[in-house]
């Protein structure tokens, strides 16, 4: 482990997460993979360990430490997994964060304790059919009406929206016509089973197959007035600051990936004969791992830059962009290397390896694409 120095209560969380991945993450994983299952007892788990409160106050049932602790524990289980990390990701900095960050006094005591236990997941409906990276460009509407408000549209992509114990999600949309800026978008709280909103099936996806990622329509959904989240007219400014909080939290988790390419690749070097050698013999081998491993280090430190500067109150977009930019990059190319050391059996979907590289591509896109990251990093720079 390098990069900031860990304190005893980050180190013995970190140590804890890690043994739970190796442990019961490892050896179950391949199959609920394969199965494109959610892995519902995983999760469980996770929630009776308190990984889904980690960053909240102990009077929602949190565990009271801060958001380094959660990109710890990202790390750890993306070493093993992509699809259980992104699951605890999602849940905390995309579910229940909006609430905790902009929810009322009202709103949080009804909806985060069991989001916080991790007894019920959120998802975080931003991205549409028509819009992807353009965000604003949001078509979904929501109207008042007698004390109510009338959702009408779709939402692609949403992770957690669709399991057994999801709650709720929360949707941006369309409240007025806004200024000369665009349109008035505002934040509204959808429970699940809230008739007219319905849930389309699961995707068949490249990588994070045990993952729970839907499209989502809502036609004449009706929720009421209370359940808008935040100030009218800020809903898409609210999302945005929590994405910037979500990419540290992502960035983790491709670190954890990358990291995972350089240990599976280096057990295997050193197990693996050829030529009457263990191919760590190899010079080509031995140059692959150690810059895999500069890699996993750099991006390592990228993340946990962000998230110093975050815990001290500084502004951190650029660092979180760069975070988020410098950890997929490494994490597609550690992808690229680990199936390569480990050949043909690098491409059979029973390996560890060929899990990461099904999972690693989808770094480069969700959560702001790597030319969000670039334009971000680009206006902090001064550049138009």
């Amino acid at each position: 482990m390098s990069g900031l120095r860990l304190s005893r209560e980050h180190e013995q969380l970190r140590r804890t997460v890690a043994r739970f991945a190796r442990t019961e993450v490892a050896p179950v994983i391949g199959g609920y993979y394969e199965r494109q299952e959610f892995p519902r007892k995983l999760v469980a788990d996770m929630g009776r360990m308190g990984l889904f409160g980690l960053p909240f106050g102990e009077e929602f049932g949190g565990m009271g430490g801060d958001f380094l602790t959660l990109c710890l524990a990202v790390e750890e289980l993306a070493k093993v997994d992509s699809s259980v990390a992104a699951t605890l990701s999602a849940a905390v900095t995309l579910g229940a964060l909006p609430i905790h960050r902009f929810g009322t006094p009202e709103q949080k005591q009804r909806w985060l304790p069991p989001l916080c236990a991790g007894e019920a997941l959120a998802g975080f409906g931003l991205t549409e059919p028509g819009g992807g990276t353009d965000a604003a460009a949001a078509r979904t509407t929501a109207r008042l009406d007698d004390g109510s408000w009338v959702i009408d549209g779709s939402k692609s992509f949403i992770t957690n929206s669709g399991t057994e114990i999801t709650s709720l999600v929360t949707v941006t949309a369309v409240t007025g016509p806004g200024s000369g800026h665009g349109p008035e978008i505002s934040t509204v709280v959808v429970p699940a089973g809230t008739p007219g909103f319905s849930v389309a099936p699961a995707y068949s996806k490249v990588g994070w197959c045990a993952s729970d990622t839907h499209d989502l329509s809502f036609t004449d959904c009706r929720v009421p007035a209370d359940h808008l989240l935040g100030e009218r007219g800020l809903g898409l400014a609210q999302f945005m600051s929590v994405l910037d909080e979500s990419r540290i939290a992502i960035s983790a988790l491709a670190t954890g990936l990358a990291q995972g390419c350089v240990d599976e690749s280096l057990r295997w070097a050193t197990d693996r004969t050829a030529f009457g050698h263990p191919i760590a013999h190899y010079q080509a081998i031995q140059f692959k791992l150690a810059t895999m491993e500069t890699r996993a280090h750099t991006a390592r430190l990228a993340y946990h830059a962000a998230a110093e500067a975050m815990l001290r109150g500084d502004s951190f977009m650029k660092e979180a962009a760069m975070a988020k930019l410098v950890s997929a990059e490494a994490a597609m190319a550690n992808a690229r290397d680990a199936t390569q050391i480990f050949g043909g059996y690098g491409v059979m979907n029973d390996t560890p390896v060929a899990r990461f590289y099904r999972d690693a591509k989808i770094l480069e896109i969700g959560e702001g694409t790597t030319e969000v990251q670039q334009m971000i990093i680009a206006r902090h720079l001064g550049l138009s």
